[in-house]
């Protein structure tokens, strides 16, 4: 025992209460390396290199077989783990702290087509752009898409699409959102279509390998039908949203949406599954149906595209 404490002890009052002695400070991260047996240099290496590309799966590959080839340097390297996720996560609040109007915006392209000859000449054109700007608590997306069908040189289906759509965290899975949209669909009956909707949202699931989306809300539409009609008319909107990362580079999506209101119901159902190709190309297979429960003479109930594109994120 210190000197020190004796002497301090001996001053007390017989019967009186001692204060236990402070606990030790805990050890600093450097001093719990030090005190662990040292890592293999080659381990230490990998580590260090796989911690420098800044891609999360590879660490963890390295980190796993490092742990296992050297049990006695796990604490060195989960340390060595925790540290660079820490540091990752700190730079990416501080970028979405700072970051200007122009900023955080991602994008993804996609561009399909067919053509044939023969007993009929028959040529089809998709693209479609998605812009997306993700916040800490705001994201903002930007969505567009044209569909372009010809048969013996007549125009067989000209659909168009073009949207807004922000949204805003308000906790832990729930959000709150909002969508404009303009929409064109000659062969289900419409040349025009503008609709405003909001409502709130929750995440189901995610994020993860698998996330839902639901969300719902009155909406508002104003349409101008092929045979000169027009019509304005409040109603209810519902959407679903599934993500899912079926393996590394393989992935599964569903968007869907169902509106109705006092004249008509509308419903619109997209699923497609992309592989990666190579960097950021990808081949992607998707099937839309679109139905509308009461179309002008002459319009469709329903309508689907089947699609092979290759798509391009940046």
């Amino acid at each position: 025992m210190p000197f020190s404490l004796l002497l301090a002890l001996a001053a007390q009052p017989p019967g009186a209460d001692v204060a236990p002695p402070p606990p030790e400070p805990l050890p600093a991260p450097e001093e719990i390396a030090a005190a662990s047996p040292a890592m293999n240099p080659v381990l230490r290496q990998m580590l260090d290199a796989a911690i420098g590309n800044n891609n999360e799966a590879e660490i963890n590959t390295v980190a796993k077989y490092a742990r296992e080839a050297a049990p006695n340097s796990r604490e060195e390297i989960d340390g060595l783990v925790r540290a660079w996720s820490e540091r990752r996560l700190q730079a990416q609040q501080e970028r979405l702290e700072t970051a200007g109007l122009f900023d955080l915006w991602k994008g993804q392209g996609d561009l399909g087509g067919t053509r044939t000859t023969g007993t009929s000449n028959t040529l089809g054109i998709s693209a479609g752009l998605v812009l997306t700007r993700e916040g800490d608590r705001w994201r903002h997306r930007l969505r567009g898409r044209v569909d372009y069908q010809e048969a013996d040189g007549e125009s067989v289906r000209d659909a168009f699409l073009l949207s807004y759509e922000p949204r805003v965290r308000i906790r832990d899975g729930l959000f709150v959102y909002g969508l404009a949209q303009y929409d064109s669909d000659s062969f289900l009956g419409f040349d025009r279509r503008l609709s405003a909707s909001g409502g709130v949202g929750y995440r189901v699931a995610g994020p993860g390998a698998l996330s839902i989306d639901v969300d719902a809300g009155p909406t508002y539409r104003a349409t101008r039908f092929t045979d000169g009609s027009e019509d304005g008319s409040l109603g209810g909107r519902g959407s679903l949203g599934l993500r899912w990362t079926l393996a590394e580079g393989i992935r599964l999506t569903n968007d869907a949406a169902l509106v109705v209101d006092g004249r008509s119901n509308s419903f619109a159902n997209t699923a497609a599954l992309d592989a990666k190709l190579l960097g950021s190309l990808s081949a992607r297979l998707s099937y839309n149906l679109q139905y509308e429960s009461m179309p002008p003479l002459g319009g469709k109930t329903s309508g689907t595209i089947s699609r092979a594109s290759l798509v391009y994120d940046f």
